[in-house]
C-alpha cells in the first residue's frame, strides 16, 4: 500500500520514510503544503500522515480542500499540537485519525493499517481471505494447510492490494499505483516476475490473469 507523508521536518520525515518501508509501504514524500495538496489530489494513495504546522499553508487548509474535491483517502493527522479543541478542529476538517509527537512508530503503523483495513471494510484482527492470512507485522502469508512463507516487501505490497480487493480485476497499473513510490521506476515485466511468484507460493489457480484486463484473485476452489 501506498503511503503520503506531509510533513516539513525533513529528518522526521527521512525517518517516517525508513520505518514505513520497513512496515511494507511504498512511500511518498512532501516537505510543505503546496506539493503536498497537489501530490494528494493527483495520486491513489491508500493513507495520508499530514502534519498540521507546515511552513506555507496549515495543513488543516490543505485537508479541507481535499475533502471538498471529493478526495476519500484516510488522512491521519501528526501534530505537536495536541489540545483536545484542536483534535475537535482537525476531525471537522474531514481527518480519520489523530496522532500527537512525540509517538511511537508502532503506534502510527497500527493506525495506518487500521484505517487502511477499515476503508475496505476488512474489519477483523487480520487479513485473509478463503484460506489465506496475512501477518502485516511479520509480512508473512499463513495458507490453508497451515504453512507460513515469509515475503519481499513487493511481495507482501502485492499480496496485501489483492487481499483488499478480492474478486475484482485490478489492472497492472492500478497494481502499480499502489505497490511502488512515485520515485521507483520499475520495469514494465516487474509486477509479472512478483505475481508468478505469488503463484508459486499460493498456487497458480489462486491469480488468474484476464487478458487486456488485469488480475485476479480467485476465490478457493
Amino acid at each position: 500500500m501506498r503511503v503520503l507523508v506531509v510533513e516539513d521536518n525533513a529528518a522526521l520525515a527521512e525517518g517516517l520514510k525508513q520505518d514505513l518501508g520497513r512496515a511494507g509501504f511504498a512511500v511518498d514524500w512532501a516537505a510543505n503544503a503546496e506539493d503536498g495538496a497537489h501530490m494528494g489530489r493527483e495520486e491513489p494513495y491508500d493513507a495520508v500522515v499530514l502534519d498540521l504546522g507546515l511552513p506555507d499553508r496549515p495543513g488543516l487548509e490543505v485537508l479541507r480542500d481535499w475533502r471538498a474535491q471529493g478526495h476519500d483517502m484516510p488522512v491521519l493527522i501528526l501534530t505537536a499540537w495536541d489540545a483536545w479543541h484542536q483534535r475537535v478542529d482537525g476531525f471537522k476538517a474531514g481527518a480519520d485519525d489523530y496522532l500527537g509527537k512525540p509517538f511511537h512508530v508502532e503506534e502510527l503503523t497500527a493506525r495506518i493499517q487500521a484505517l487502511i483495513r477499515r476503508r475496505h471494510a476488512a474489519v477483523g484482527p487480520a487479513l485473509g481471505v478463503e484460506g489465506l492470512t496475512l501477518d502485516e507485522d511479520r509480512q508473512q502469508v499463513r495458507l490453508e494447510d497451515g504453512t507460513v512463507h515469509a515475503l519481499t516487501g513487493t511481495e507482501f505490497r502485492l499480496l496485501r492490494c489483492f487481499l483488499l480487493h478480492p474478486g475484482q480485476i485490478l489492472s497492472k497499473t492500478r497494481l502499480a499505483e499502489h505497490v511502488y513510490a512515485h520515485d521507483d521506476d520499475p520495469d514494465s515485466n516487474v509486477l509479472e516476475v512478483y505475481i508468478k511468484r505469488l503463484r508459486r507460493l499460493l498456487g497458480r489457480e489462486r491469480i488468474e490473469t484476464r487478458r487486456g484486463q488485469g488480475y485476479l484473485l480467485r476465490p478457493r476452489r
